[in-house]
């Protein structure tokens, strides 16, 4: 069985290249109760023992007559697609976040289904992980940490679900046989659509350049208004990764002091650690960072295969801003770009994000990246999770980590996704830019306290009443 490749998600395979990778994945970090030396073991003989589901058995068939499509396999290793590794005596978290940066790093073998996963053992204090990547040709974030949640269990009764990758996709409804008149005004129809798509689109792009030319402040979404920063140097192979979690409902009431989203806390505390970690790295940057955050055009119920993205670029704080005032100006270009996105149908905003992933890719590509402005300075990610505490064949899920992917020369990486009562973050980025990203993490920590300490002083001293 085969089935077309739609084109945003065909862009991520023809953007790819050995240090520009385009997988994404996750690292969970677990709880093993005692008692249960076998644990781990016997997720792993349960995860092979099971067959993937689609899209996890596609195979991407690019030069054939009938187009790209993907080609359903029967056909898995189950030993290559889901390894077992044990730490050393003695390891420590660094060690582990070592190793799944050096997981993160290879592209995925092309002839085989897409997805690996590692399930690793011999961290302290009783904690195992699993390591698990996807192309995100098949899945985008949301719908890959919905089925990662999916495949783990509500009580920490010692079983063991389906995982992920062997999860079935509820099938679309069936839908009568269309006449074949029906089917010519359906295709007018959609050719319409693109059009209209692409014009909305193209006159809001036009609208940017023009402005840009005349130098004009531009407001709402800004793709390829960028300067170059650290975080654009050329992608190499080599991969950093960091975590971090912060405190949820506490996050919340700090945004509340500023008027501002769990989303905004977030972006500012990343763009100000940034800027102190370029700062103490001897890199200060003397520009606002311009971020592109991916945007979900999923419905509630929506379980389509593939990707169902746009996204935002947004004009991040000064750099020497304070943080009350970053997270006003950040908070002000969210909402100057969620606008302008709003006011486009998701057609428009589909074809929006296939036009800037190839644009982005063409640039990396020739290196014309190197002397135009690139698309943007970093990746910050929101994707949803779960407030329910999950559990694996009895192990407590502590933590789960996004580890996105880096591609098109944008180097730096801040997916988060909160869990039970924490929000999880995980950077990955460059090595040859970004090599200490814990300190990265660190630094973000630092500017959260920071703001923490502000939304107490606005509470503890509110504004006089005139």
């Amino acid at each position: 069985m085969t089935k077309p490749i739609p084109p945003l998600d065909l862009s991520w395979l023809l953007i790819e290249s050995p240090g520009s990778t385009t997988h994404v994945g996750a690292m969970l970090l677990f709880q093993k109760p005692p008692g249960r030396d076998s644990l781990v073991r016997e997720v792993v003989d349960k995860y092979r023992a099971c067959s993937p589901a689609p899209p996890f058995n596609y195979v991407p068939e690019l030069l054939t007559r009938g187009g790209p499509h993907f080609r359903e396999v029967d056909s898995w290793d189950p030993h290559y697609h889901v390894e077992h590794l044990a730490l050393p005596d003695g390891a420590c978290y660094d060690d582990l976040l070592r190793l799944v940066a050096d997981l993160h790093e290879a592209q995925l073998d092309r002839s085989r289904p897409l997805f690996r996963c590692w399930v690793i053992d011999g961290l302290p204090d009783r904690m195992f992980a699993i390591y698990t990547k996807t192309h995100h040709c098949i899945i985008d974030g949301e719908s890959g940490l919905k089925r990662l949640y999916d495949g783990l269990n509500l009580s920490d009764e010692p079983t063991i679900p389906t995982p992920a990758f062997a999860l079935d996709v509820p099938p679309p409804a069936p839908h009568p046989p269309t006449p074949l008149a029906g089917r010519i005004t359906d295709a007018i129809r959609g050719a319409i659509t693109q059009v209209g798509a692409l014009n909305q689109v193209s006159v809001g792009a036009l609208r940017k350049v023009f402005g840009g030319l005349f130098r004009s402040h531009l407001e709402g979404s800004l793709p390829f208004a960028a300067h170059h920063a650290p975080t654009n140097e050329p992608l190499q192979i080599g991969r950093s990764f960091a975590t971090l979690s912060l405190p949820l409902d506490e996050m919340h009431d700090v945004g509340r002091h500023f008027g501002a989203t769990l989303n905004d806390v977030a972006v500012s505390i990343v763009d100000a650690g940034l800027h102190s970690y370029l700062r103490e790295t001897g890199r200060a940057f003397g520009h606002p960072f311009i971020a592109m955050c991916p945007v979900s055009l999923r419905g509630g119920n929506d379980t389509a295969i593939g990707t169902r993205v746009s996204a935002l670029f947004v004009r991040l704080g000064e750099p020497d801003a304070a943080m009350p005032d970053r997270i006003g100006q950040i908070t002000t270009s969210v909402a100057a770009a969620k606008k302008e996105l709003s006011a486009m149908s998701t057609e428009a905003a589909m074809t929006y994000a296939v036009g800037l992933v190839a644009l982005a890719g063409l640039g990396s590509s020739t290196h014309l990246d190197r002397v135009t402005h690139p698309a943007c300075n970093l990746v910050i990610s929101n994707v949803a999770g779960a407030k329910e505490i999950r559990y694996l064949n009895g192990a407590r899920l502590l933590g789960i980590y996004p580890v996105s992917a880096l591609a098109a020369s944008i180097g730096l990486n801040a997916t988060l996704a909160s869990y039970h009562d924490s929000m999880d973050f995980g950077f990955v980025g460059n090595a040859a830019a970004i090599g200490d990203m814990s300190r990265l993490a660190h630094c973000t920590q630092q500017a959260y306290e920071e703001l923490k300490k502000s939304a107490q002083s606005v509470s503890t001293n509110p504004p006089s009443m005139r």
